[in-house]
């Protein structure tokens, strides 16, 4: 499939969605780079996100984060896997508007939790296994709202990767084939 929108095609959903996965392999198919949200923050700032975070807190880290969402959301088309929580900023939700086609890979707790337990990497929940699900619940309550908001919701499962990107392909053709014949 090509990619026949100028838009980005952006990824929101929490930790463990699968984000990562399903955009890089997304990319491939729709012939798009691939840009990864919390890998230009780190870029951008120098340190890993865990270091951010323990240098300047989350306060100063969504800050940054927002800036790089800003500037990447106003580039040119790509698959843009968003870090969890940056969907949350009013700022990005309206850059995203404007500039992206948005899909919010959600995934129930289960799901979450089987992907993210014992993950080292992840720094909002470092070391929390043992609170991890109440962790990942807290998330869920306070971030599902907003990622409600995208243009496309595809519900993520244990599945192969690709039979997600197929549905999300699906997805992204029945919506743009819905705003053809809402905006001939």
């Amino acid at each position: 499939m090509k990619n026949n929108n100028d838009k980005i095609i952006l990824l929101v959903g929490l930790m463990g969605s699968g984000k990562t996965s399903v955009g890089k392999r997304l990319s491939k198919k729709l012939n798009l780079p691939f840009v990864d949200g919390d890998r230009e923050v780190e870029k951008a700032a120098g340190l890993s996100l865990i270091d951010i975070l323990k240098c300047f807190g989350e306060e100063e880290y969504r800050a940054g984060e927002a800036r790089v969402m800003k500037r990447l959301l106003q580039g040119s088309p790509c698959v843009l896997a968003s870090g969890g929580g940056s969907f949350v900023a009013p700022k990005t939700r309206e850059y995203a508007k404007k500039n992206a086609i948005t899909i919010w890979l959600k995934a129930d707790i289960d799901v979450i939790y089987n992907r993210t337990a014992g993950r080292e990497h992840r720094p909002f929940i470092k070391g929390n296994d043992s609170g991890l699900k109440s962790k990942l619940e807290k998330y869920i309550n306070e971030e599902y709202p907003y990622y409600s908001e995208a243009d496309i919701i595809v519900e993520t499962k244990e599945e192969k990767v690709d039979n997600t990107v197929n549905r999300v392909i699906d997805a992204i053709n029945l919506f743009l084939s819905k705003q053809k014949t809402e905006n001939p």
